[in-house]
C-alpha cells in the first residue's frame, strides 16, 4: 500500500505508541499535550542538535542535521537528528558531491539507554525512510544519549523492521477511525506527562463512579 502525503503520520509517534497506545492517540489524534521535566529536557537537547542550515564535512564524512525524511510505504514523515554520509565504494551518489557514500543515521536522546525499545524503533523507522529515499540498504545506526555522552550501536534487524511496519499499520487504522484505545494502569503511568489528562486510574468503572461522586460532593460544599 502506498500512502498519500496527507495521510502521513509522524515518525516520532512510534515512541509514544510503543510506550502506550493511549498516550499516542491522545497526542496524535486528540491533539492533547502536557509538558513535564522529561519532555522539556528532551526538547532542549534536540534544539542543540537541530540546525537545518548546518552541514559539516569531516575528512570523508559529510554530516547533515535535521534531515527531513519520509516513506510512502510506511505513510510517515519526520526529521533525522543527524545523518552521516561516509565515503564508501558500496554507497550511493549524493548530488553535488563526488564519490559514493554509505548512510549512517544517529538519533539523539536524553538520559541513559533504555531497557525498552522505543528509541530503537524510532531509529529503525528513520532508517527505513532513508532506505526508501536513497534506494539503498542500511544495516546499522546509532543512538547518542545525553547522560552517558556516547553512542550505542544499533543493528537494524529484520525483526525490528517488521515490528515497525506492523506498528505503523495499527497506528494508521486508529488514526483513520479516530479511535483512542483504553489503558490498563501500571507504574509507567507515573512518568507520563499526560497522566492528568489520561486519568489512567479511572479506566475501571468503579473508579469512575468514585471520581464522579467525589466531584459532586465537592460541588455541594
Amino acid at each position: 500500500m502506498i500512502y498519500a502525503e496527507d495521510d502521513y503520520l509522524m515518525i516520532s509517534g512510534i515512541q509514544h505508541f510503543k510506550f502506550c497506545r493511549r498516550q499516542w492517540a491522545l497526542i496524535h489524534i486528540e491533539q492533547q499535550w502536557a509538558e513535564n521535566e522529561h519532555t522539556i529536557i528532551g526538547e532542549l537537547m534536540h534544539k542543540k542538535v537541530h540546525d537545518p542550515y548546518l552541514t559539516e564535512k569531516r575528512k570523508d564524512i559529510l554530516i547533515v542535521r535535521a534531515l527531513p525524511v519520509h516513506s510512502k510505504i510506511l505513510g510517515v514523515s519526520g526529521e533525522c537528528d543527524v545523518v552521516e554520509f561516509h565515503k564508501s565504494e558500496e554507497g550511493v551518489k549524493l548530488h553535488g558531491h563526488r564519490g559514493l557514500y554509505a548512510i549512517y543515521p544517529v538519533e539523539y536522546k536524553k538520559g541513559r539507554p533504555k531497557y525498552t525499545e522505543e528509541d530503537i524503533l524510532q531509529l529503525t523507522a528513520q532508517t527505513m525512510c532513508l532506505e526508501e529515499m536513497f534506494s539503498t540498504q542500511i544495516y546499522e545506526g546509532a543512538l547518542f544519549y545525553g547522560e552517558t555522552r556516547r553512542r550505542e550501536r544499533i543493528l537494524i534487524t529484520q525483526e525490528l523492521r517488521t515490528e515497525v511496519e506492523n506498528m505503523f499499520k495499527e497506528m494508521h487504522q486508529y488514526y483513520q477511525r479516530g479511535y483512542t484505545p483504553k489503558v490498563k494502569y501500571s507504574k509507567v503511568c507515573q512518568s507520563c506527562s499526560l497522566k492528568g489528562i489520561c486519568l489512567p486510574k479511572l479506566s475501571r468503572s468503579d473508579e469512575v463512579k468514585k471520581y464522579i461522586s467525589q466531584k459532586l460532593a465537592e460541588d455541594e460544599l
